[in-house]
């Protein structure tokens, strides 16, 4: 079109198609017209599903840029303020500590990473074990860990792994430098088998994207939001995870067995096994990287299994804040394997900062949904509902607005929300802890239905490997879809039929131990 035929309008969001550049123009036109006619209520919704529609694209264009000029629209015409976003990211700081730090330090274990790995995909041949596995390690490792850790390991993982193959499929050995990101140098005969390969890699990082949300409701630490509702419920680790355990534990075993089905029977994109072609190649690799490991290199993968021992220890017992730990795991696996110039300390950071600077934006959007009370319809619904039904209510409305938004914010609101109830005498201490459990688990579980839902998915969507293997946003709806809906199921069931008296019988056994009050309750309306 003529408006993007002057340089100017090349520039404007580079090689995006023109379609794509008209959408967001759009966008940016309609935005201040609807604000300044039909309000801030249906001008901030429309500004949700703008983001949403960003993120959907961002295999067209990084959301960065687009979600960000929305962002910082919507905070010059005043659907938000500067002070809101400062808010937010203070709020948020841990995690973008998380982000900068963290996924920097799996940078420089990736050598270990991969060798461990690789030994793993020689040895497990079968694709339903392998599936399995890599579900069950990211669970296990959410769960006392955090979400975002596990999923930059396994990120790590899959570029390792593609980018042996599709140096080999592009000619060259081993030991050449090459870069995986293009395909100019391919050889066609190699075409479907790197077809095949990423459709193994696809199955392979939902299965253990997935196994992050399974493992991360379960306990204090799995998720931001567990944090902040065990500490407003005066909840230890172990309180924590046994009032979560009549939802979460069918949850898990659920999300176990749907992956071995959705693996035999091979729909929604799973089902794929890795090409023997492929497969020669990583154990060709093995072999090769096996015959001409130094001394020295041996050494570099013993310090970065010690840091990764340290690192899970260090977060196992929260001795520092995650970005803190993410910080010494840099310093150490760089000190003790000979990473000393600023360019070998840059490269580490390439893949989180993005991410990082997108997660900021993200909060301008979640200033717009707080600032304009787009949730206050479901959340008076659901407060004036009563008995089992409001229990019920909040998983369902915790499930829908996590997976619209981000879960972290969904939980904060409602546990603001629920805690004044509680003060004000609305509701027991006993119906409180139960709706605890139930923004929990609705804002952990439903909410792996879309990519904005948590924070590893829409860290995965945005990751370097995501062009790799061609994982778009509709991809990873699709292939959540049947996780969404059968553990989304069996969490309501458990939450309308197992909480209650699970709860009950646990009071009887003394299995928990008797909480100190929230703040501004005395201990004769505890409820206990």
């Amino acid at each position: 079109m003529a408006i993007f035929a002057n340089p100017a309008g090349r520039n404007f969001l580079g090689n995006s198609a023109e379609w794509y550049k008209m959408t967001i123009l759009a966008f940016l036109i309609i935005n201040p017209i609807l604000y300044y006619t039909v309000g801030a209520y249906v001008a901030g919704w429309v500004l949700v599903l703008e983001f949403i529609f960003t993120l959907a694209m961002a295999l067209k264009c990084y959301p960065l840029q687009p979600g960000g000029l929305l962002a910082f629209e919507a905070i010059a015409i005043g659907m938000t303020s500067p002070a809101t976003l400062e808010h937010e990211i203070e709020a948020n700081l841990e995690v973008i500590l998380l982000l900068v730090f963290m996924v920097a330090g799996i940078y420089f274990m990736k050598n270990m990473l991969l060798f461990v790995f690789t030994k793993i995909l020689v040895k497990v041949r079968n694709k339903v074990v392998l599936s399995l596995l890599f579900s069950f390690m990211a669970a296990f490792l959410s769960a006392f860990l955090d979400a975002l850790t596990v999923t930059a390991v396994i990120i790590a993982i899959s570029v390792g792994f593609y980018s042996i193959y599709h140096k080999v499929a592009s000619g060259k050995d081993f030991h050449h430098d090459h870069d995986h990101m293009h395909d100019g140098e391919l050889d066609k005969l190699n075409h479907d088998d790197l077809e095949g390969f990423r459709a193994f890699l696809r199955s392979l990082m939902m299965h253990a994207a997935v196994g992050t949300a399974l493992g991360g409701v379960m306990t204090l630490v799995g998720e931001p939001q567990n944090i902040l509702i065990g500490t407003q419920a005066n909840w230890q680790f172990q309180e924590f995870f046994f009032r979560m355990l009549p939802v979460t534990l069918p949850v898990l075993f659920a999300g176990l067995t749907t992956c071995v089905l959705l693996e035999i029977s091979g729909i929604m994109g799973y089902g794929a096994k890795i090409p023997p072609k492929v497969m020669r190649v990583i154990a060709d690799y093995d072999a090769y990287t096996s015959e001409r490991r130094t001394a020295r290199d041996n050494a570099s993968l013993i310090v970065q299994g010690v840091v990764g021992l340290w690192l899970v220890v260090a977060l196992l017992f929260h001795f520092a804040a995650v970005g803190i730990i993410g910080l010494s795991v840099i310093v150490l696996a760089s000190a003790f394997t000979g990473v000393t110039e600023e360019h070998q300390i840059g490269h580490a950071f390439e893949e989180a900062l993005p991410f990082t600077a997108l997660l900021v934006v993200f909060f301008a959007i979640v200033g717009v949904i707080s600032d304009n009370n787009l949730f206050a319809p479901v959340t008076n619904f659901v407060l004036d509902l009563e008995g089992s039904g409001q229990i019920t209510a909040l998983y369902v409305a915790n499930g829908l607005l996590s997976a619209i938004s981000d879960n972290v914010f969904v939980a904060t609101v409602y546990v603001s929300e629920m805690g004044k109830a509680l003060i004000d005498g609305v509701i027991t201490r006993d119906t409180y802890d139960l709706m605890a459990v139930a923004i929990n688990t609705g804002t952990n579980i439903p909410s792996v239905a879309t990519p904005n839902g948590q924070a590893a998915f829409l860290f995965l969507l945005t990751s370097a490997l995501a062009p790799l293997i061609r994982l778009s946003y509709m991809t990873m709806v699709k292939m959540a879809l049947p996780y969404t809906i059968v553990m989304s199921i069996v969490g309501y069931v458990a939450v309308a039929n197992f909480l209650e008296p699970f709860t009950e019988q646990m009071y009887e056994a003394h299995l928990i131990e008797h909480h100190t009050e929230l703040p501004g309750q005395d201990s004769e309306g505890s409820g206990h």
